[in-house]
């Protein structure tokens, strides 16, 4: 049985405010990875260590220069089926909640498992992930 909404909602809420993208149903996951460029999926959840670390450390790596083309999230525990579509794109990684898989043109290309996350700081999880962005993403263009 899916978490009650308003019970996730303040969690999701952290990362939509910072633009984050919800991926509710399997066709947003598809949606999202096939779309040109490098694609940020989050699988968010309710665990301490998602609060704690992960969201903030997220929070700051999208702070970074490089990004992502899109970033998009699904809750583990509410979006059931998204959250298992997100992950088939993660294989050969097992489920993990909290995790964060950089796909490029629908390629997984860095992963980021709870274990990757649970022993690390917001700032030690924005310094895995800025220096993934850099590897992977591209400056944005400058206007003007």
């Amino acid at each position: 049985m899916p978490y009650p909404e308003q019970f996730i909602a303040p969690m999701r809420a952290e990362l939509t405010r910072l633009g984050v993208r919800e991926l509710r149903s399997s066709a947003d996951v598809d949606a999202a990875v096939t779309a040109p460029g490098v694609t940020m999926i989050v699988v968010n959840s309710v665990c301490g260590c998602a609060a704690g670390e992960a969201r903030p450390g997220i929070a700051l790596a999208l702070q970074h220069d490089r990004r992502p083309d899109l970033v998009g999230t699904v809750f583990a525990g509410a979006d059931i089926e998204a959250t298992d579509r997100a992950r088939g794109y993660f294989a050969p990684f097992p489920p993990s909640s909290p995790s964060v898989g950089l796909l490029r043109d629908g390629k997984l290309v860095f992963m980021l498992q709870r274990s990757d996350i649970e022993n690390r700081d917001a700032r030690q999880i924005a310094e895995r992930l800025t220096a993934a962005f850099d590897q992977f993403c591209e400056l944005p263009a400058r206007s003007g």
